[in-house]
């Protein structure tokens, strides 16, 4: 079921209302919308995010972008602190925000306005200091780099089901064959229809399944080798080459930076 939470920020007459907030492990909102976009920074923790298109994963230091209107659901993995931007429609427009879930890297001057903006009142100045910081907040917003992590979901019901099993069961063994007798069909059907509607082949959906699990794993301290070789991996070796490909970096590199950042806990 859809359910709309009415925030009472939602007809403030600003373009942005920064808010911040500290959630338990494993905190979770059911499906929700809003009438402005969210964009949503984990300051501390990974989130997971779930629409009817797919899923996304959101690692420490990055961000999720939620346009208004889109149903989503929100799990906490891990004890989060979160920061979130809800921008007005008009003002996601004319920074030409997309009009679907994207993750996005942050910035540290993204970080510092998004911390500066949580105590600016709701009702700023819009032509003062902290109109021009609002502003320069939303522009820095549009100008972040998009990551690969999402997971997109196929919109036939079969398809779609064997996927949530993914979802809940991952491991790169999975092969195509096991995949299509799941979903009912031919694999030469369930490869046309995955790839139309994922815009993706499934060997790529399931590698980057593979990965979002694994971020969130890690996050949760789980050793590397252990990760690896639970999703199937042949060996840690190249379950890193892989993570190094859509995030920039290795496991191990990413947990050093994760433990050295303010405000990032185990």
């Amino acid at each position: 079921m859809r359910n709309t939470l009415l925030d009472p920020f939602e007809d403030i007459p600003r373009s942005v209302v920064v808010t911040a907030n500290d959630y338990a492990a494993g905190s979770s909102f059911p499906a929700h919308m809003h009438r402005r976009g969210q964009f949503a920074f984990a300051c501390r923790g990974t989130i997971s995010v779930d629409t009817p298109q797919g899923r996304w994963l959101v690692p420490p230091r990055r961000a999720c972008w939620v346009p208004a209107g889109v149903s989503h659901g929100m799990t906490m993995c891990g004890p989060v602190t979160m920061l979130n931007a809800f921008i007005s429609q008009e003002a996601a427009a004319a920074e030409e925000l997309p009009s679907t879930c994207c993750v996005y890297g942050v910035s540290e001057l993204l970080r510092q306005l998004l911390e500066e903006a949580i105590d600016v009142p709701a009702m700023y100045d819009i032509e003062g200091r902290t109109g021009k910081l609002m502003s320069l907040l939303i522009a820095k917003i549009a100008s972040m780099p998009p990551l690969s992590l999402h997971a997109p979901l196929p919109r036939d019901a079969r398809l779609a089901r064997a996927c949530r099993k993914l979802f809940n069961q991952p491991s790169i063994a999975v092969g195509l064959d096991m995949m299509a007798a799941e979903a009912g069909m031919s694999r030469r059907t369930f490869t046309r229809l995955f790839r139309e509607q994922t815009g993706v082949s499934f060997a790529e959906w399931r590698q980057q399944v593979c990965l979002l699990i694994a971020i969130e794993r890690l996050g949760a301290g789980q050793p590397v080798t252990r990760v690896a070789l639970d999703l199937g991996y042949a060996s840690a070796s190249a379950f890193s080459s892989a993570f190094r490909r859509v995030l920039g970096e290795t496991p191990s590199r990413y947990l050093e930076v994760r433990r050295a950042t303010p405000g990032v806990a185990d």
